[in-house]
């Protein structure tokens, strides 16, 4: 009889509680960061799909998994898992960059510039999209917006790479 009330406390406890091994879905993006950074892609996806699964509206968790996806060239899954993320924060000046970024790689710079133009319309700030623009620009043949670019970078405190600012200048026919 003991043992039984014991046995009931103990699976109420577990009923209460989910699991003795649950865990919510910003444990799970933090676990899939750190596969991440040690370069387990695999892994990292399965955290991070996890914390979608617990909370579909976790911009961060598509946002990561996106960049995990372009790391293993599934570039369609990045995208749209980008698209996600903007989705649940249309603000995520991140996402839209690392959209723009994969569409540069598939070769449609003109929509990669879209988005690093609405990253930069959400963070003014941000260099990694400037200078990526700038580069889109470059491969475009849109000198002077990216010049723009290279200026408004060394404006606000960021670097442009020297080695792109000679290309630009041979590329370009301007000193600037």
């Amino acid at each position: 009889m003991l043992l039984r009330s014991k046995l009931f406390i103990f699976i109420g406890v577990l009923f209460l509680s989910g699991s003795v091994y649950a865990q919510t879905a910003k444990e799970h993006l933090s676990m899939g960061n750190d596969e991440f950074k040690q370069g387990n892609f695999d892994r990292a996806i399965v955290d991070y799909t996890k914390a979608i699964d617990i909370n579909p509206n976790l911009a961060k968790a598509y946002n990561n998994r996106g960049v995990a996806y372009a790391q293993e060239g599934s570039f369609s899954r990045a995208i749209s898992d980008f698209t996600m993320a903007i989705a649940n924060n249309f603000k995520d000046a991140e996402a839209y960059n690392n959209r723009g970024l994969v569409y540069a790689k598939q070769g449609n710079l003109t929509r990669a510039v879209f988005d690093y133009t609405k990253a930069i319309k959400n963070d003014a700030f941000y260099v990694k999209a400037y200078n990526n623009r700038e580069m889109a620009y470059y491969k475009l043949k849109k000198y002077d917006k990216a010049w723009s670019d290279v200026h408004t970078v060394e404006v606000i405190g960021g670097t442009v790479d020297p080695y792109f600012i000679q290309e630009l200048k041979k590329a370009s026919g301007k000193d600037q």
